[in-house]
């Protein structure tokens, strides 16, 4: 019963007067040496620019193909709703399609829980390379399922099976993703490497919708209707096996393999990082939790539920996408700039700048929006984009800095997908059945204002984990100069 209480009784101990330390130099010197030792230079990892440049590009492209096929799902959600469910209510028809994007999203917890102890396991390489197949393959198969005339009832049950398979395998992406990339940066550029997970978000969503808008350019309406919309998906082979290839040639993570060599047999931690990942880390999860809620939502709300929200208020579907994939360029040419201002001011101004920005100015953007018109409409998503790339430039940083080594894979996969499954992955059903149950077209601004708010409290709560070593490993650095130099100032 001790041993839990010890660091509560240490956390509340006193410092010592600048009197006592004047008095007792050597001794509180000495204290402090047993409780900070030096570093030696093994204890610091040095990961060059050439293994990180690897690592980062192969990471981002997997995500990159995780998104896409998402991306695909929402950017054509009309049409599938017309293929996959009985004639009727377009609205319900729509709806429907929804709520089948959303079924993806609630066994993504599930996929956490299975996806994230493994990694932490037997390593979070092999746990990526699962994932990809999975994603690829499911995507594939929902360019190839017959629609509702065919096969009836069996179309919308495939389509929400296979959905179910690609929430499953994304359960482990992200946390995944962000856990390699974050254990192979260096930690004064944690935060520009980082971005480049959520760079390869964006390219499969831009990907997804020039794709679409393409098809829908140059193919008549039911051809669209009839086979054009399958060509996205079944494009996803190609992509799924490029994506694979580059990873199943990485190494393992530096931070993963130091806990192989001093971590114990693999079955102890994965017993540890299991439990831990529910009970041991539940402050950090709940923080988590909050600050991917306010992510997620405003992510989806942008990048998923927009095509679907710009064509209910009549806007053209090609315009519409167009300007989206505009703002998603502006988006992508920022991104690493605000990774780096991360590194350089911190995490938590850029963060709670995307915060304010959504509370303050989503009223203001779908009142843009609403008005119609090409240029009104580009400057709402612009505004809407500029609040977001501050998630995007800092939050793959700042999320894996939450948990230990031993249960970051495990701990980040949960929380994370627990609350994209509660609020990410719903935003557009809710959103959507908010609208039609109100009438009340600036829903969506509200939802997108609460969002905000949540990411306000959640930064102001968060610590500082800018150029700081990630937690239960050692510095991590670029160069063997800079690591000396790290070990020679220490001395003195």
């Amino acid at each position: 019963m001790s041993a839990p209480e010890a660091p509560v009784e240490q956390e509340e101990q006193p410092a010592p007067s600048p009197e006592a330390v004047a008095r007792h130099r050597v001794l509180f010197r000495a204290i402090h040496r047993r409780k900070h030792p030096r570093l030696r230079q093994s204890d610091i990892t040095v990961t060059e620019e050439a293994q990180v440049r690897r690592a980062v590009k192969a990471t981002a492209l997997g995500n990159a193909m995780e998104w896409y096929d998402f991306g695909v799902y929402a950017y054509l959600a009309v049409i599938i709703g017309k293929e996959f469910f009985p004639s009727g209510n377009p609205t319900a028809q729509t709806l429907s399609s929804l709520a089948t994007f959303a079924a993806a999203f609630l066994v993504r917890p599930i996929g956490g829980m299975v996806f994230g102890p493994l990694g932490d396991r037997v390593g979070r390489k092999k746990v990526l390379a699962l994932t990809m197949i999975m994603m690829s393959s499911a995507t594939l198969a929902i360019g190839l399922v017959p629609n509702y005339q065919a096969i009836g009832v069996w179309a919308p049950i495939l389509l929400v099976l296979l959905r179910m398979v690609q929430g499953f395998s994304t359960g482990g992406e992200y946390g995944g993703a962000a856990t390699f990339i974050a254990e192979y940066a260096p930690d004064k550029r944690r935060g520009f490497w980082g971005s480049f997970l959520e760079f390869g978000t964006l390219i499969g969503y831009t990907v997804a919708a020039v794709l679409v808008t393409a098809l829908t350019a140059l193919l008549s309406t039911d051809a669209m209707q009839s086979w054009g919309w399958r060509v996205p998906f079944l494009v996803a082979a190609p992509l799924g096996l490029i994506g694979l290839y580059l990873r199943v040639r990485l190494d393992e993570s530096p931070a993963f393999q130091k806990l192989e060599e001093g971590g114990g047999p693999a079955e102890a931690r994965e017993k540890k990082s299991f439990k831990d990942a529910f009970v041991g880390q539940w402050r950090a999860m709940l923080l988590c939790i909050a600050l991917v809620a306010a992510f997620n939502i405003t992510d989806y709300m942008l990048l998923s539920y927009m095509p679907t929200y710009l064509t209910q208020l009549g806007f053209g579907e090609a315009g519409g996408l167009m300007s989206i994939v505009v703002v998603m360029l502006i988006l992508m040419a920022l991104i690493n700039s605000v990774g780096r201002l991360s590194d350089r001011v911190g995490r938590k101004p850029v963060l709670m700048a995307g915060s304010v920005g959504f509370f303050v100015l989503a009223v203001p953007a779908f009142l843009l929006i609403k008005q119609g018109g090409q240029v009104a409409v580009f400057t709402g998503l612009l505004i809407l984009g500029l609040a977001l790339v501050c998630y995007l430039g800092a939050m793959s940083a700042s999320l894996p800095a939450l948990f230990p080594t031993d249960v970051r894979y495990s701990s980040l996969s949960i929380g994370f997908n627990v609350s994209v499954s509660l609020f990410g992955g719903t935003t557009p059903l809710v959103v959507a059945a908010l609208i039609g149950a109100t009438g009340n077209d600036l829903m969506p601004a509200f939802y997108t204002m609460l969002a905000g708010l949540v990411g306000i409290v959640a930064v102001a709560f968060m610590k500082e984990t800018a150029r700081r070593p990630l937690e239960g490993s050692g510095p991590s650095v670029a160069t063997r100069e800079e690591a000396r130099e790290l070990v020679e100032s220490q001395r003195g």
